[in-house]
């Protein structure tokens, strides 16, 4: 047993799900190569080339994993499937004399990869859908809250924070309909021998009522998968790149959404926070410290998740003709670590959201501050309506406005309305009370309202909020 006097990854204990860290366990990686050996024995008896009697010892020992066993052999012989496959036959007194005939390791460890992807993608995507469900609860209470608008994170028109977090979701929709086409692209190598021929399963069934076809066929059958149509000695590794591609994607999602919770739960905005909880230390050094550690630790996995396809590129375009082994040792823990760390960011983004605080005074405070900026954009709607020459009424309004902006940077009341109601170029075609009411007017959020709740309608519509 491991214990913490020797390195563990952060994943086995600290980061990712109970049920995610056992999908991708040892466990469980050997329990899937027996069910693709039961498989194989399964559809090979039915060619006559091992008894009713061999496959149900082979099918009673199928879950009697034991790994110390393995790995004793494995360090006598140095193959990890090879000790796995001895450890098995030697608990099948009457069938482990049968196991693995005709085959070749990937035919065991590609089908059982493709198994294991293919599970670790439907849990993610219940999970994506479970956070996309509760966006859209955030959207429909927020839909009609204005906020300040940023762009180039300079205040710029009003938006609500509905729409804000349409933003997000609307990208992880577009993640989880991304995350079901990437599974359908995954398929076991199938049952097709050491370089891909099936040579060797060829020989064994002359004679039999079988064809390598139809061994294929029912071996797949009984494991739930497609076969790739063709295969070298291993299935093809661009499946592993589409699917950290995949997981890459919904990390920029989830990055995108943390990154801009720490902006506006900085003291300058105030608007949003994280939970934060009542005995929780911010800093060891600064006790009155609020950091948001959540949204830091999404934003610090997803970069390790955006660097892995890069990895799994290279498996990919560097498989050699019909194989090379150079991708095994790093396999090991790009896909591992990219189902988990996703997995953990979606759990925190889930906790952020079921806690997150939303500040009314802060909101407030910068629409009030930015809103006579904003609408400004407006009066010169209202200007270049009325007969004015928006060229010139840009530049106007552009040069109260640096004008106003200094003001406010001197921490002095927003001048702008006073200056622009003063202005002759504005007054000869707008009243100056009238000009005055459209600056201080409410903050003008457009459609936003509308987009948040159609949006979400079109969510709930299409489907995507029933977990797979």
């Amino acid at each position: 047993m491991f214990d913490y006097s020797t390195y563990l990854s952060p994943f086995t204990w600290r980061y990712g799900s109970t049920d995610m860290r056992a999908l991708w366990s040892e466990q469980t990686t050997r329990r899937l190569w027996r069910r693709v050996w039961v498989a194989l024995a399964q559809a090979q008896s039915e060619a006559g080339l091992l008894g009713a009697d061999e496959l149900a010892d082979i099918i009673a020992h199928q879950n009697d994993v034991d790994i110390a066993a393995a790995h004793a052999v494995e360090r006598d012989i140095g193959h990890d499937l090879m000790a796995e496959l001895k450890v098995f036959a030697g608990q099948c007194r009457m069938g482990g004399g049968r196991l693995h005939l005709g085959a070749t390791s990937m035919d065991i460890e590609d089908n059982a990869e493709a198994l294991r992807l293919r599970q670790a993608l439907d849990m993610l995507a219940g999970r994506m859908t479970t956070l996309l469900q509760a966006f859209t609860v955030l959207i429909e209470t927020y839909a009609d809250l204005p906020v300040q608008g940023y762009t180039h994170l300079q205040p710029a028109e009003p938006t609500t924070l509905g729409y804000r977090l349409c933003q997000y979701a609307q990208d992880l929709l577009t993640d989880l309909q991304l995350l079901a086409w990437t599974r359908a692209q995954v398929r076991g190598k199938g049952i097709k021998g050491a370089v891909g021929t099936a040579a060797s399963y060829a020989v064994l069934l002359q004679g039999t009522t079988l064809t390598v076809q139809q061994l294929e066929e029912r071996v797949m059958a009984s494991l739930g998968i497609e076969a790739s149509a063709v295969a070298t000695q291993t299935y093809p590794r661009k499946s592993d790149l589409l699917v950290l591609q995949a997981l890459a994607s919904l990390a920029q999602t989830l990055h995108r959404f943390a990154l801009d919770l720490r902006l506006l739960q900085s003291p300058a905005f105030g608007e949003l926070g994280e939970p934060f909880g009542a005995r929780q230390v911010g800093s060891s050094a600064m006790p009155f410290k609020r950091n948001p550690v959540l949204a830091e630790r999404i934003c610090s996995l997803a970069r390790l998740v955006a660097a892995l396809p890069a990895i799994a590129w290279g498996n990919a375009a560097s498989t050699m003709l019909e194989r090379t082994l150079d991708d095994s040792a790093n396999r090991r823990v790009v896909l591992a670590e990219g189902f988990l760390a996703a997995d953990e960011m979606i759990r925190l983004a889930e906790r952020i959201l079921g806690g997150l605080r939303v500040s009314a005074t802060a909101i407030q405070r910068n629409l009030a501050l930015y809103a006579p900026f904003a609408n400004s954009t407006t009066l010169l709607a209202h200007l270049a309506g009325v007969g004015g020459d928006r060229q010139v009424l840009h530049e106007v309004i552009r040069r109260h406005a640096l004008t106003a902006w200094a003001a406010v940077e001197r921490g002095e009341p927003n001048p702008l309305a006073d200056l622009l109601s003063a202005d002759p170029n504005v007054t000869a075609l707008l009243p100056a009370e009238r000009v005055r009411e459209i600056l201080s007017a409410g903050p003008d959020v457009g459609e936003a309202p509308i987009f948040c709740r159609k949006f979400v309608e079109a969510v709930r519509t299409s489907g995507a909020l029933h977990a797979p």
